[in-house]
């Protein structure tokens, strides 16, 4: 039998030993970690793993298959090229949060049952909730707790949903359900899965969760919790109808959130939003060109938003802002940063020769062949608006246009340490490599034949000049519109308004009628039940203590004194006893049969 060796247990077994990597030995020991799990799923072969039988249920933590490898490989790759950006940092709890939180990401990928899926997804969600409380802003307490009860919140929608699944069959394997007669608990586990993907109105904590983790934990959140979940539904939810239109929605959705927004994080986290509506609308399609169009687009997507991450972020580490309408110029200062930036907005924004090229049009491709034209035109029309933003004004208003930098900001402006620029170069070079060299990628993707057939599509003459077109108009439309498109400092209203909201609201609720009801009824408990209550309990106590304890204690006074006066009467002469004794008999006799 071939050796399984799971890559997330090397990265949950390395977090727990990193403090003990002390001195030198602690920036090797970083890296090594990472390889090491990326090294297991190098070695994997397909096939069931650490199959483990508890109480009535057989868990299973390594399914390896063609689906799981795309993933596998891509998220441990993706984990040491963020451990190399965040090889600076010094708190190695941070670390150990990443590692653990990439651990439990691996464990929803290989696992085969939903009693595994549900540990391991509540492990992602309490371990990332740090890379957000560790950045250690007055903002990041409330952040990461609103975080952390969204993520309970969808864990416990999934725990039902699977509960009332084993319920309803006996199984709990992790497999495709059947999407062509969904019940009720299709729907709970398809909201759990979901809620992980941002799906709106399930969105509002990634953009809020994203925006405020740390430089180097913002590089691991935006490339594990979506994609994670995007694998859960392409294995137990692919073909289900409302997911194309689910995508088609968050594809737009977070296009016109990120135009809209001045914080160069936030933007990106409303692009991660649209860029997995494109996924989420190829499971929902669920042909396999549509499924190996998901995990492309997926694997793609790690790398190259984790690349726009990494360059927004060391703009965040060297100055100290985010925001366009604090930044720009910055190109004299920061050029490698700016190139590196670049190479993810042409990545993302699918252009030719670049990563999100070979894999995003899959799923447009996908949609167009089972004549879902309408959705093949809005994620066409969405992928517009991603050059818009995050190809174009990304750069632009950061490295270019005007500069709003103050003069501390200006001055501490310098491409990042040499560790965040080896991240971000090997990250480039993949963007650039995936886009040029299709077979790379095609080869790794779950169906074969449909990889090989969509290989000689991609680089046709009509495909290249249809995105050329679009994104040349893209561009002259952005800088007609420069003006209008120019940052503000404002804030955009999102789905999160609501709970923010009812959380003050239920907040007034608990400190003003609540608590003045409760105030009032112990008042008049007080009056009329408590003040009673003591009035009685005091009659008792005086009774208890002159009447009951009065008569016990007058009792034995007496019987002390009578025995007392008995004593007097016995002089130690035996036969006076004897006479006291009989007279008393004899008196007792008497009044017996004459009374």
């Amino acid at each position: 039998m071939t050796e399984f060796i799971h890559p997330g247990f090397v990265l949950i077994f390395g977090a727990l030993l990193l403090p003990f990597a002390m001195g030198p030995l602690r920036k090797p020991y970083i890296m090594l970690v990472p390889i090491l799990a990326f090294m297991s799923v190098l070695n994997m072969q397909h096939g069931t793993y650490g199959v483990v039988n508890f109480m009535d249920w057989e868990l299973t933590f390594g399914r390896v298959d063609a689906l799981s490898q795309v993933f596998g490989y891509i998220m441990t790759l993706m984990c040491i090229i963020g451990s190399m950006y965040g090889l600076h940092v010094k708190d190695p709890k941070e670390h150990m949060a990443a590692w653990m939180y990439v651990g439990g990401s691996l464990g929803v990928i290989y696992c085969a049952d939903y009693i595994t899926l549900f540990i391991f997804w509540e492990l992602m969600a309490f371990t990332s909730v740090f890379l957000v409380w560790f950045r250690k802003r007055k903002e990041s307490l409330p952040t990461g707790f609103r975080y952390l009860l969204v993520h309970t919140a969808g864990g416990l929608i999934l725990l039902a949903g699977f509960v009332l699944r084993y319920k309803a069959t006996g199984a709990l394997d992790f497999n495709l359900l059947d999407v062509d007669h969904p019940a009720l608990y299709t729907y709970l586990i398809m909201v759990g899965f979901i809620l992980n993907a941002a799906v709106p109105p399930f969105h509002a904590w990634l953009p809020d969760a994203y925006g405020e983790a740390t430089v180097s934990g913002a590089v691991f959140m935006c490339a594990f919790t979506t994609k994670t979940a995007v694998y859960a539904l392409a294995r137990g939810l692919a073909g289900l109808d409302i997911l194309i239109v689910l995508g088609v929605i968050m594809a737009l959705y977070g296009v016109v959130y990120a135009v809209l927004e001045n914080d160069s994080r936030r933007l990106l986290a409303y692009h991660i939003i649209s860029q997995v509506g494109y996924m989420v609308a190829g499971v929902g399609i669920g042909t396999q060109m549509a499924i190996n169009g998901a995990c492309a687009h997926a694997f793609a997507h790690i790398l190259y938003k984790g690349l726009l991450f990494m360059g927004c972020g060391s703009v965040l580490y060297m100055t100290g802002k985010s925001k366009f309408s604090e930044l720009g110029g910055l190109y004299k200062k920061m050029p490698w940063a700016f190139v590196f930036t670049l190479i993810g907005g042409l990545s993302i924004s699918a252009f030719p020769l670049f990563s999100g090229f070979v894999s995003k049009s899959m799923i447009v491709f996908a949609g167009a062949e089972q004549h879902l034209y309408w959705a093949s035109f809005l994620l066409t029309l969405a992928s517009a608006g991603t050059f818009l933003h995050t190809g174009l004004k990304v750069p632009y208003f950061i490295w270019f246009g005007k500069n709003n930098c103050s003069k501390e900001t200006w001055e501490k402006a310098a491409d990042p340490p040499w560790n965040m620029m080896v991240a971000m170069a090997v990250a480039s070079f993949l963007c650039i490599f995936i886009g040029s060299y299709t077979p790379y990628l095609y080869k790794m993707l779950p169906y074969q034949n449909e990889a090989a057939d969509y290989a000689l599509h991609v680089y046709s003459s009509y495909h290249v000049s249809e995105s050329l077109q679009i994104l040349l108009f893209t561009a002259l439309g952005f800088f007609l519109l420069i003006k209008k498109l120019a940052p503000e400092p404002t804030i955009s209203i999102d789905m999160d308004w609501f709970y923010r909201i009812g959380g003050r609201g239920f907040f007034w609720l608990a400190r003003k009628p609540i608590q003045t009801f409760d105030t009032w009824f112990s008042e008049v408990y007080r009056t009329v039940g408590l003040h009673p209550l003591m009035t009685t309990s005091k009659f008792w106590s005086w009774f208890d203590w002159h009447g009951i304890d009065g008569v016990v204690d007058g009792l034995a006074r007496f019987v002390r004194s009578l025995g007392t006066k008995l004593r007097t009467v016995q002089d130690g002469r035996l036969q006076h006893n004897i006479y006291y004794a009989v007279a008393i008999v004899a008196v007792l006799i008497v009044t017996y049969v004459y009374g």
